[in-house]
């Protein structure tokens, strides 16, 4: 690892994690699949999230937080890797928010996170619908909401939904004014 480019990246990023702003356990990291060690080509970022794009497996969504302002950083590599971790993190609003030319693109995709939707986690509505974030739905019966006072009718609209990123049988949403989770099998998507 060169001393050089660690002390380039610090300056640049105020000694930084440049995804989370963190100050503590910060590495070099070399996006791929370039393979020279140099700014142009790397982030500064905390251990514990190079942890996390090394094995996807151990990804805690919390801990990217940092990406909403990271998306815009003017360094590509940093915008690379927020590319990455929001298409990981299926996180479709966000993206479409982004521009990145043709070859950052490229870059970009040339990742597990960019594969076509081969072993990639789909929600389906009840009607075999494809569920995305943003969409809105109804619910096709009454839902008895766990941990609060009220049943979720028939019906009733749930709009801008989450997706439950590691599970294709739920989504998030509000109803009745209460953030709740919501299996796939009870809802209809709506246009």
């Amino acid at each position: 690892m060169s001393v050089v480019t660690e002390k380039r990246l610090k300056d640049r990023s105020d000694s930084r994690c440049e995804i989370s702003g963190n100050t503590e356990n910060l590495l070099v990291y070399l996006v791929e699949p370039k393979t020279e060690v140099i700014p142009e080509n790397c982030i500064l970022i905390t251990k514990n999230l190079k942890d996390q794009l090394e094995n996807p497996e151990t990804t805690n969504t919390n801990d990217w937080r940092g990406l909403t302002d990271s998306m815009w950083n003017e360094n590509l590599p940093v915008q690379i890797v927020s590319w990455r971790m929001l298409a990981r993190l299926k996180n479709h609003d966000l993206l479409e928010m982004m521009y990145l030319d043709e070859d950052a693109l490229e870059w970009a995709k040339a990742t597990e996170e960019a594969d076509d939707d081969e072993g990639k986690i789909v929600h389906k509505d009840s009607n075999g619908n494809v569920l995305l974030d943003g969409d809105s739905v109804v619910l096709i019966k009454d839902l008895d909401v766990k941990g609060a006072t009220f049943t979720a009718k028939r019906g009733a609209a749930v709009h801008n939904i989450k997706l439950v990123w590691d599970n294709a049988n739920q989504i998030e949403g509000r109803v009745e004014n209460q953030h709740i989770v919501i299996l796939t099998q009870y809802v209809k998507k709506t246009k």
